[in-house]
């Protein structure tokens, strides 16, 4: 049990080591109120045939669905109708505002709760080197679907590993207070690793395989944040939508990114 503990201890300052090299090049501590920041975030608005994934939600940038209060970001799905989708949500996006070639992204956030829920912090290609998904890659910094509570997934999906093929490389943790409490998800993104962690610690690690080209490892590229609240789909809704949940919120507390 010693060895144990002094091997964790060692891997966390470790990885507080990394971390204090880096300097913080980006953030968003929210310290403001009414609508997100322009110079940081934009929108990802409608349904998009279901956004790839046949889901619920039509995403808006109304303050009902988007907003910054008492020093937070919140993410709020609603149960009413817009544009044929019975649920409204919100995705906001870094994309030519907080772009990044190898870094370590942060964000420290509360989860939402009940089936039907699929909140993602998440990342994709700023100018898809590489063509249209998945061959640019897919960064899942944390997935959560709420019928598999406190569950976290940390995945990425290239042309060669990926969800279609069910290759994609992918670990998971479970929280048990993720849906109560806050944490830090984050991905420290090499040339040739990414590593996968809560709380400064990592739970997953992908190593790029020498014999990989861009099809099982495009990340040579610039990524940028998207942060979202889906609402059932093929993932999200494979339980069903719970209509009685409503309205659910992913709050954030910051997002912090390292170079």
């Amino acid at each position: 049990m010693r060895l144990i503990l002094t091997l964790s201890v060692c891997l966390l300052l470790l990885v507080s080591a990394s971390k204090s090299r880096r300097k913080l090049v980006w953030s968003d501590e929210f310290e403001y109120t009414g609508a997100p920041d322009t110079t940081k975030w934009s929108y990802d608005i409608g349904d998009k045939d279901g956004w790839g994934n046949n889901e619920q939600q039509y995403y808006t940038k109304e303050s009902k669905n988007v907003r910054v209060e008492n020093g937070q970001l919140i993410l709020e799905a609603h149960r009413d109708s817009l544009g044929n989708k019975p649920y409204t949500s919100s995705r906001i996006i870094s994309k030519k505002k907080g772009d990044w070639k190898y870094a370590r992204i942060e964000v420290k956030a509360k989860l939402p709760k009940g089936k039907g829920t699929w909140p993602a912090i998440w990342m994709l290609s700023t100018d898809w080197k590489y063509g249209g998904w998945p061959a640019s890659g897919e960064v899942d910094i944390m997935e959560h679907v709420g019928y598999d509570p406190g569950v976290i997934h940390g995945t990425i999906h290239t042309e060669a590993y990926n969800h279609i093929k069910q290759t994609q490389k992918e670990g998971k943790i479970t929280i048990p207070d993720a849906q109560d409490a806050f944490h830090v998800y984050a991905v420290d993104w090499s040339e040739n690793k990414m590593d996968f962690l809560i709380d400064n610690r990592v739970y997953h690690s992908v190593p790029r395989n020498p014999k990989d080209d861009y099809k099982g490892w495009p990340f040579d590229q610039p990524f940028y944040l998207i942060m979202n609240i889906a609402v059932g789909g093929n993932w999200g809704g494979k339980e069903g939508i719970d209509p009685n949940i409503w309205p659910q919120r992913m709050v954030v507390d910051y997002v912090r990114v390292y170079q």
